[in-house]
């Protein structure tokens, strides 16, 4: 079957007029770039007005901006818009207990490349996850080039996005989920691990993998078993791998 085609959708807003208008509109945006070392007043109110929200507001010196821009009269400020509002972990397990499932969510820590989080989201709704947790900073966010990457699967998973992963993963606990991450050191392999209860899914970042506060969070290290040469998968093919295994002892087949 072919796949759709999904068009990238303009998901800069530029200039401070239209910044301001995006925040008082209440538009989802996920982080807003301003200028580094501009101590313009209307730049700091938007700074300020965009903290209050809870946006991560990250400086930037002009050359990255401009390299950003696509109009050329960014003024000193970007926002990158959201796709859609982010949810809250409650969401997901709720969505769990309506389906009366035990609950699989999905943690990315600090996947700061777009194109991996979107095949994430597209493996973790295709393995029938109930949800995905990224962190505010260092992350790709829910952007357009997150989207397209998902084949639109982004805009059909419940994704919360929370200021702290172990933080997250210590509420996962607290209502009973196990937490699995994965790493080449793990002391069980993934075909010797049971997935069939409530648990989350750590997926640690493209270069360093879990960090160490997110890696003492976690109740079981798994490790993926290896045949070749090279010593592990790239961030996303581990977590498809690491996915379906867990939607095959769910789904009872041995």
């Amino acid at each position: 079957m072919a796949e759709k085609d999904f068009e990238i959708k303009n998901d800069t807003i530029e200039g401070r007029n239209a910044v301001i208008e995006a925040l008082r509109a209440g538009r989802a945006i996920d982080k807003i770039f301003i200028a580094k070392g501009d101590v313009d007043k209307t730049l700091g109110h938007i700074a300020s007005r965009a903290r209050e929200k809870g946006i991560v507001v990250v400086e930037a010196d002009r050359r990255k901006l401009d390299f950003m821009s696509q109009t050329h009269a960014h003024q000193g400020v970007i926002a990158l818009a959201a796709l859609r509002e982010y949810c809250e972990i409650g969401d997901i397990l709720d969505l769990a207990r309506d389906r009366q499932e035990p609950p699989f969510v999905v943690v990315c820590d600090e996947i700061s490349d777009p194109h991996n989080l979107g095949a994430i989201i597209r493996s973790a709704e295709c393995a029938g996850a109930h949800g995905i947790i990224i962190p505010k900073r260092r992350s790709a966010g829910l952007t357009a080039v997150v989207d397209k990457a998902s084949a639109g699967a982004a805009e059909h998973v419940l994704i919360a996005r929370v200021p702290n992963i172990p933080a997250a993963l210590k509420e996962l606990k607290e209502q009973g989920l196990w937490v699995y991450g994965t790493a080449a050191d793990g002391e069980k392999d993934l075909w010797h691990t049971d997935f069939t209860g409530a648990m989350a899914l750590v997926i640690g970042s493209e270069g360093d993998g879990m960090g160490r506060l997110v890696k003492e969070n976690c109740d079981f290290i798994v490790s993926l078993p290896m045949k070749g040469q090279v010593s592990s998968l790239n961030a996303s093919a581990a977590a498809a791998v690491t996915m379906y295994e867990v939607l095959r002892q769910r789904s009872g087949i041995k």
